[in-house]
């Protein structure tokens, strides 16, 4: 189901800052619709539906006074329907489409946006894992299942454009700037901050619900990124996935890696293995605020044992 909302900017800014993560626990919000926000003017956020199937990543895009920015490519199929949106919005160029990190469900929808003129934009730290990791995923993707999400007769387009620690696009009328700060999700993530109007989109550096990979991560330095976000005068946090929020996101999902670290640790301490963890790691908060118990997350369990005994996790 697609739904429009198009409400002033300052009213569904105050309107989500106000929410805070109240509606994700009460299920208010539903995971079964893909939703576009106009948040601030000129400024939207396309929240993806991840039941009853993952569609990709969520998305957004800005419009300067002379073209488009687009946030996140996500998968194929999915960056062809954002363009139909956009379109619905402005008719301006889409010139970059900027991709958080390197995972295809980020950025593998770069060729739809590099074969109408948009270059793909991404941290300088990304780079490699585009050209090996990235690369690969896409073509097996190709060979798996090819239609599912609309890699059939695509050529794979890494970023082309790479910065290091920040990007500023200003043109008097809209300011995004795009920042590095270190390991957290992947080795390359990197956010895009609108300070005119305290939006930031975190990708999967921060995502509001049951949905952290940690395969690619540094935990330890992940809650660090995490901290040097919340010193900025965020008001509205648009997640890599799940619904949009307040600030107060950013502190909850620092508190899962936190948490589980210390949990993790505490029962290494005790000599358990990994497999014992696995059957008894209690995170009480975490079902409060994902609907599912820490139990679960048996990836992020074997990664952070892997992080804290200086081996990968078996």
């Amino acid at each position: 189901m697609q739904q429009r909302h198009r409400r002033a900017g300052l009213t569904l800014l105050s309107a989500f800052v106000l929410i805070g993560l109240s509606g994700w626990a009460s299920g208010w919000f539903k995971a079964t619709e893909t939703v576009v926000s106009e948040i601030a003017p000129g400024v939207f956020f396309r929240k993806m539906e991840t039941e009853p199937k993952f569609l990709g990543s969520n998305q957004g895009w800005i419009i300067f006074k002379d073209f488009v920015l687009v946030i996140e490519a996500s998968f194929p199929t999915q960056a062809e329907a954002v363009i139909k949106e956009i379109r619905k919005t402005t008719d301006k160029p889409i010139r970059y489409v900027f991709d958080t990190h390197y995972h295809g469900d980020h950025a593998d929808g770069n060729p739809i946006f590099v074969n109408i003129g948009a270059s793909p934009v991404a941290s300088e730290n990304s780079k490699l894992l585009f050209e090996t990791k990235g690369r690969a995923g896409f073509e097996q993707s190709q060979k798996d299942n090819p239609k599912e999400f609309g890699h059939e007769g695509l050529k794979y387009a890494p970023a082309s454009l790479y910065f290091p620690t920040k990007l500023v696009i200003d043109d008097g009328t809209q300011r995004v700037e795009l920042l590095h700060f270190g390991h957290a999700h992947t080795a390359g993530d990197a956010v895009a901050w609108l300070p005119k109007h305290g939006i930031v989109f975190t990708g999967d550096a921060c995502v509001n619900g049951a949905f952290n990979y940690a395969g690619d991560s540094n935990t330890e330095s992940w809650i660090g990124v995490l901290t040097k976000l919340q010193e900025l005068p965020i008001k509205v946090v648009c997640p890599g996935h799940g619904e949009m929020t307040g600030k107060d996101l950013l502190a909850t999902q620092k508190r899962w890696f936190v948490e589980l670290r210390e949990a993790v640790q505490m029962a290494i301490d005790k000599g358990k293995s990994l497999d014992d963890i696995k059957k008894v790691l209690d995170v009480p908060f975490y079902k409060d605020w994902t609907g599912v118990d820490a139990k679960t997350r048996v990836e992020n369990i074997e990664h952070v044992y892997g992080e804290l005994t200086k081996r990968k996790a078996g």
